[in-house]
């Protein structure tokens, strides 16, 4: 099936085909001829599957020849708001439709000015939208489509009470657009409530688009984790590395442990501005640093092509966590490699993702680092831990290579 096949205008296809894409992905396949019809959709779809030309084309398609704000986009982080209305744009180029985005860390009175310019969509995270709302700049009665991107990460950090306020601004005939990486209960709870008779669609990359990704977890006191770290990124093999930490001075630490060490590091958490962000984004897509060390709170808005490694300095604290990390690299067709480096207080963590995954992640055991750790895990009454712990040590093959069938049901199940 071609885009030109599911129903869409020409200037979008148009736009689409300049931007090099002819063959949608299976969920643009699935959620692109619903939408068209005006149907609400309940989508799970992983990052990096194109929902967000899932969402974005149906909805300009409904939007041509009309005026005013009739379609609204929430996203979790402010990164993402901007590669969602991006892709907008670009996918808008032939139509006659304006595209604004709303976020934390500029100033209202710029935004406010773009505001009154006029936008027929605008893609916002929730308080900042509904700073405008409060104001009295963002009206949102005339809305068709609404469209709530990465619901799960937004439930997670606590916007729930902010997304029931804009609810009650918004009209209820509307066309609702939900579309989330992870299905838990609170997601299903909140997509019951605003849907109406939706139609549910999933899908996990082409077996063909995904990439190979080796996972390992090294067992480590936490006192050797930034020796472990450093040693890990001395490889030679290692091209770009996300490392993920817990907390904002975690991400601090450890940037400046890299820095002395002499790599060359950005950092990306929400103490840093918007163009400070923006900049420490731009350096690490165009490979002027080696690593990135960001928080949670900024995976979702990290969409870099050909990232070679994600470390898990810190264990995720839920086992969704985990899949979202790991999903920055191992794309479109690569290998990546995932490298979780697991304290004492952290075996239970990792055994939980573990368990969402539904296998074992092999262990590597490195001489003076990980024993003691791994003499606490092989312990543990839970026997998906004991049996971890019965991987190679270095030396041998330690690690698991999953083929492209198994990353998309890797990434599906997250």
């Amino acid at each position: 099936m071609r885009f030109e096949e599911l129903g869409l205008a020409p200037e979008l296809v148009r736009a689409v085909s300049e931007l090099g894409y002819d063959v949608p992905t299976p969920i643009q396949q699935q959620a692109i001829p619903v939408a068209l019809v005006q149907r609400d959709i309940l989508a799970r779809a992983p990052t990096g599957t194109g929902k967000t030309a899932g969402f974005i084309l149906p909805t300009l398609h409904r939007l041509r020849g009309g005026e005013g704000l009739r379609s609204l986009v929430l996203c979790p982080t402010r990164e993402l708001a901007i590669q969602v209305a991006e892709a907008a744009r670009a996918y808008a180029k032939y139509l006659d439709l304006w595209v604004g985005v709303l976020y934390g860390g500029v100033p209202l009175e710029k935004e406010l000015r773009d505001v009154r310019a006029g936008f027929d969509i605008i893609v916002a995270t929730p308080g900042r939208l509904i700073d405008h709302l409060e104001r009295g700049n963002v009206d949102l009665s005339r809305l068709e489509v609404l469209v709530l991107d990465e619901a799960d990460r937004m439930l997670d950090m606590g916007f729930r009470p902010q997304i029931d306020q804009i609810l009650r601004r918004a009209p209820k005939q509307r066309q609702t657009l939900f579309f989330s990486a992870t299905m838990p209960n609170t997601v299903k709870s909140l997509a019951y409530e605003i849907l109406r008779d939706p139609v549910s669609v999933e899908a996990a990359p082409h077996a063909t688009d995904a990439g190979v990704l080796n996972q390992y977890v090294y067992p480590v006191e936490q006192s050797k984790k930034a020796e472990l770290l450093v040693k890990l990124l001395q490889r030679p093999e290692v091209d770009s590395a996300l490392v993920f930490t817990r907390t904002k001075f975690g991400a601090d630490r450890v940037a400046s442990h890299l820095q002395r060490a002499g790599f060359g590091v950005e950092i990306l958490h929400s103490d840093r501005n918007m163009q400070q962000r923006g900049n420490a984004l731009d350096a690490f897509r165009e490979g002027k640093v080696q690593v990135l060390v960001a928080t949670d709170v900024a995976q979702r808005g990290i969409d870099v092509v050909g990232i070679s490694h994600v470390i898990n300095y810190d264990a995720p604290k839920d086992p969704e966590g985990y899949v979202h990390r790991v999903g920055r690299t191992a794309r479109a067709g690569e290998t990546g490699e995932a490298i979780t480096l697991m304290s004492g207080g952290e075996i239970g963590d990792v055994v939980a993702a573990e368990h969402l995954l539904g296998y074992v992640i092999p262990r590597v055991i490195l001489p003076g680092y990980g024993e003691a750790v791994a003499e606490i895990a092989a312990s543990a009454p839970d026997k998906k831990a004991t049996r971890a712990m019965r991987g190679r040590r270095m030396g041998g093959r330690a690690g698991a290579d999953l083929s492209p069938e198994a990353l998309a049901a890797l990434l599906k199940m997250g």
